[in-house]
C-alpha cells in the first residue's frame, strides 16, 4: 500500500479504548505502533485515529500526547451522540486545535449528515453496511459543497471476501 503512494496512518498497537489507558500507557502504545509502521513501510506516520473514536470529552488529553509525539492530524473525534464515543457538538469540519505550549493538531472529524438537531454518522464501518447508499451520496455531496473532504473508513473485513466470520 505504501509503495503505491497511499498514506499509512496509525490506529494504535493494542486497539484499546483511550478511556482504558492513561497518558503514559497511551504514549507507550502509540510509540510501539509507530515503530511497527516505520519498520514495515520505512515511513513515519503523521495521522492517527483512536480505536472506536475514543477521544471524547474525558480523553482529550490524548491530543497533546499525539502532538508531542509528532503526529500532525487526528481523526478520532466523531461529532455524534453515541453511548461509547463522540462529542456531539464538536465541529463537523476540519479544525486546527491549539493545545498550548506552541502545540496544535489538525482534527479531521468523520463525515456526518445533519438531520434536524442531530448529526447522523456516515463515515463507514457499520454505518456503511446499514445505511442506504443514497444517504452517503447526499452527505458527501454536502461536504464537498461546504469545501470539506468526505472522510470514509473501511475495515479490512468489509472488503475481504475470505475474511473469517464468527
Amino acid at each position: 500500500i505504501a509503495q503505491h503512494d497511499h498514506e499509512i496512518a496509525c490506529h494504535g498497537y493494542a486497539h484499546r479504548m483511550l478511556g482504558d489507558l492513561g497518558p503514559k500507557e497511551f504514549r507507550a502504545d502509540l510509540r510501539r505502533a509507530r515503530v511497527a509502521i516505520e519498520d514495515a513501510t520505512g515511513l513515519r506516520p503523521v495521522g492517527f485515529r483512536a480505536p472506536s473514536f475514543s477521544i471524547t470529552r474525558d480523553t482529550t488529553w490524548a491530543l497533546a500526547v499525539l502532538a508531542e509525539e509528532g503526529f500532525e492530524y487526528d481523526s478520532s473525534i466523531f461529532p455524534v451522540r453515541h453511548p461509547r464515543y463522540g462529542i456531539p457538538d464538536f465541529e463537523r469540519r476540519i479544525v486546527r486545535l491549539e493545545l498550548g505550549e506552541d502545540r496544535s493538531i489538525l482534527e479531521y472529524p468523520p463525515t456526518t449528515l445533519r438531520v434536524g438537531p442531530w448529526n447522523l454518522p456516515v463515515a463507514g464501518g457499520a454505518y456503511l453496511r446499514l445505511l442506504p447508499g443514497a444517504v452517503f451520496r447526499l452527505a458527501f455531496r454536502r461536504a464537498t459543497r461546504a469545501g470539506q473532504p468526505g472522510l470514509l473508513y473501511v475495515h479490512p473485513w468489509e472488503i475481504d471476501p475470505g475474511q473469517p466470520r464468527v
